[in-house]
């Protein structure tokens, strides 16, 4: 660790002491103090008091303009006056039935006016929806194997857990990467069915298709990768998955958990001209509130309809989350709103890139709709092993001179990216740029220095 990375982590510790200390308090009921793995990072997480807007307060009193958002689960911002008001309407009426109250068919019609799908599932995050989503494609076609992307994410169940953050000396050819399980407890007899290709490599997705005969139930891909921060699909990639997964009668499944409600009014399957077989959405659909779904054509949701694919929820369609999805859905996620929003975006990428330019830093910020991203890496990422060699320790040392200076430029660890929501101003934009205009400097030098004792980019983790 060097100098000028440690002074901005001694600044955080003297800035948060109150969350220092909730830390080490939570750490004794709660494994490594945190409700989720990726929530916690060293010396120790912030907690929030509250949020409002574009703005949040840590339970020391410090602001911060946030990009977090939830990891991209708040493109409506915090408490947005209309899903504030329809969820305060119904929480006088009934929260939880487990039975029909007529939201269902409101909702999945406002999905199926914007998505090109006919029929929705409803479930309560990405990881429930994505792990329906390839039961249904094994339901339709009755084969077993999938392909995923190396350092795709869609969740935490077992056939996705795999090659989703491989290391060095793992991950194998890097035209046909080594499947490596993600984590201890995971059933190998289900992890085993997942096939790995690189991400933007289309003759390596039809080489499995070929090794695997009338074997693959489905491709699932992030149109736009976002678990190597920001990594967008070359011209063409996304319609020859497509193509190929009609060609070998497989279905192609689109995780649209995190574009679905930040790309554009109608996510990627209008961003990038798009259909696919199974669509998931989750995240920043539901306004803040725990909602997902997964969709299709009716005859692929036919399976259902005929009770031989099984899906139920205790929780699946609570009528408060799905009155704050109709909200978001009516008043939040309009044209208008990815209108403003995406000229915030394009102004926040253009502001990264001169100031990249004039500090000398090696980097390149990418983004669109409401999401962007900081890498510290020469030019565009293409797949999971350019990501993999940005250099963390920099990353570091921006993410907390940000933070330090109150921006939460986006979640912490160098695999996120930024979300700007819909009560994003200008002048937070103006905001954002000017602290990062300040900070960049140092991390260019600390990267000029870094380059006298070794090569750029070293992965530390």
């Amino acid at each position: 660790m060097y100098a000028a990375l440690q002074k901005e982590l001694d600044t955080y510790q003297k800035r948060t002491p109150k969350s220092r200390d909730a830390h080490q308090r939570a750490m004794s009921r709660v494994p490594i103090g945190v409700g989720s793995n990726y929530r916690y990072y060293p010396p120790y997480p912030l907690f929030v008091r509250d949020g409002k807007g574009s703005r949040i307060h840590d339970i020391d009193g410090n602001e911060y303009l946030d990009h977090n958002l939830c990891y991209g689960a708040l493109f409506a911002g915090h408490c947005h006056p209309s899903v504030m008001k329809a969820v305060g309407e119904r929480l006088k009426i009934g929260t939880l039935f487990g039975m029909p109250h007529g939201m269902e068919l409101e909702l999945a019609d406002l999905i199926c006016e914007r998505f090109p799908v006919e029929m929705v599932r409803f479930g309560n995050s990405g990881s429930e929806v994505t792990m329906h989503s390839l039961r249904l494609a094994r339901a339709v076609t009755g084969r077993t194997k999938i392909i995923k992307m190396e350092g795709g994410y869609h969740g935490g169940h077992d056939a996705v857990s795999v090659s989703v953050k491989p290391k060095e000396g793992q991950f194998g050819d890097p035209e046909h990467p080594t499947p490596v399980v993600s984590s201890a407890g995971v059933l190998r007899g289900t992890s085993d069915a997942t096939l790995v290709a690189p991400f933007n490599n289309v003759p390596a997705v039809e080489k499995l298709f070929q090794e695997n005969p009338e074997q693959v139930a489905a491709v699932i891909v992030e149109p736009i990768m976002m678990n190597i921060a920001f990594c967008m699909p070359d011209e063409g990639y996304l319609q020859r998955l497509r193509e190929l997964s009609s060609k070998y009668g497989a279905l192609l499944i689109m995780d649209e958990v995190k574009t679905g409600g930040k790309l554009a009014y109608g996510g990627a399957c209008e961003y990038f001209n798009v259909k696919p077989d199974i669509l998931c959405l989750g995240k920043s659909i539901g306004g803040g509130f725990s909602l997902a779904a997964f969709a299709a054509s009716r005859s692929v949701m036919d399976v259902i309809a005929q009770q031989k694919m099984f899906h139920a929820g205790t929780y699946n369609t609570n009528p408060v989350v799905m009155a704050a999805g109709i909200a978001t859905f009516k008043e939040v996620l309009t044209r208008e709103a990815f209108a403003h929003v995406g000229k915030l975006n394009a102004k926040l990428v253009d502001g990264y890139q001169a100031i990249i330019k004039r500090a000398g830093l090696i980097a390149h910020a990418d983004g669109a709709g409401a999401n962007g991203a900081l890498l510290f890496y020469p030019h565009r990422v293409r797949n999971y092993r350019d990501w993999y060699h940005v250099d963390e320790d920099v990353w570091t040392h921006y993410w907390f001179a940000m933070a330090n200076r109150g921006i939460l430029s986006q979640p912490y660890w160098w695999d996120e990216q930024w979300t700007i929501s819909v009560q994003h101003t200008e002048e937070d934009i103006d905001e954002h740029l000017q602290v990062f205009a300040e900070v960049a400097p140092a991390l260019a030098a600390a990267q000029e220095e870094r380059m006298t004792v070794g090569p750029l980019g070293t992965h530390t983790s």
